[in-house]
């Protein structure tokens, strides 16, 4: 694990807001080992992996959150998985590679201007009764920031703004929120912390792209508010992890039915499932592909590499 990975949690001195920063180096690297080389893909997805530590960092769940971004340009989906623990994969489809020209969100997504943008939160394996959330919205945003800023907007009573930049080395975000004003006695009064509130956004809208993927967050924090020192919270580290294993793929093939899983037996004399995550490929021979259906497969057989 990268000592950069790591998500870090603030709060402006006067408690107005809070400050979440995120940098990933390391586990950035292993969740794009299996995507695609475009570049203005790859920024795309590393600036929605950004977006999901921090808004799972913002969070108080077991589960996952996970943010996709769909649409018929060429890109067809953008996937990123946070989990509560701060582990996180990420996968992209596309529709034409590597012959894409266009760069930006809308051209490479949105080209109908039928896109969505879902948040999904997932409950724990372990509570099956309690089911996901799911927001939609439309695709709207020339940036990913723009797009997080404009459903945050819609689904939440608090002002957010957020600042994204991704490279193929590295990824970083900054998520600003207003706290809610509850009057309490170690809290500024209601037009100080609008004043507050006004000033710690402007302050962060100086911060460039470049900068903001290139130091490290302690810098970053020292920068932007030297003159209104913060009170640190938590910081977690991020690592990347994909959860892909064999019992689940046999699920999702048994999903599919038997008659369409013994048609692509028939066809190709077995079934292989390449996880789109990790790369992992799972391969059913004609004797499990028909165990699935029976007594269910054995954990024992092996994952071939």
């Amino acid at each position: 694990m990268n000592a950069s990975d790591q998500i870090k949690k603030f709060l402006l001195q006067d408690k107005s807001a809070r400050v979440i920063a995120t940098s990933i180096e390391q586990a950035w690297q292993d969740a794009i080992t299996h995507q695609t080389n475009s570049e203005p893909v790859l920024q795309l997805l590393g600036e929605l992996v950004a977006a999901a530590t921090l808004l799972a960092a913002n969070l108080k769940f077991d589960g996952a959150l996970l943010l996709q971004m769909q649409g018929q340009g060429a890109v067809k989906l953008l996937v990123v998985e946070c989990r509560h623990d701060m582990t996180i994969r990420a996968t992209v489809k596309l529709r034409r590679e590597p012959q894409i020209h266009e760069t930006g969100l809308q051209a490479l997504l949105n080209a109908d201007q039928q896109g969505r943008f879902v948040v999904i939160l997932n409950p724990p394996k372990d509570q099956p009764t309690r089911q996901p959330y799911q927001g939609v919205v439309p695709l709207r945003g020339d940036t990913v920031a723009e797009v997080l800023e404009d459903y945050m907007g819609q689904s939440e009573q608090l002002l957010t703004r957020i600042w994204l930049s991704a490279r193929p080395d590295r990824v970083a975000g900054l998520l600003l929120q207003r706290m809610p004003y509850d009057g309490g006695q170690d809290t500024v009064d209601e037009a100080q912390a609008a004043q507050s509130w006004q000033t710690a956004e402007a302050i962060c809208e100086t911060i460039s792209s470049e900068e903001l993927v290139s130091i490290s967050t302690d810098t970053l924090l020292h920068r932007l508010f030297w003159e209104s020192p913060v009170i640190n919270l938590e910081e977690t580290p991020i690592a990347w992890h994909c959860g892909c294993d064999r019992s689940r793929v046999a699920g999702m093939l048994r999903s599919l039915g038997v008659d369409e899983v013994n048609s692509i037996v028939k066809e190709q004399g077995q079934v292989t499932v390449t996880c789109e995550f990790c790369g992992t490929p799972y391969v059913f021979d004609p004797i499990d592909a028909t165990a699935l259906f029976e007594s269910g497969l054995p954990d024992s057989r092996p994952t071939l590499h």
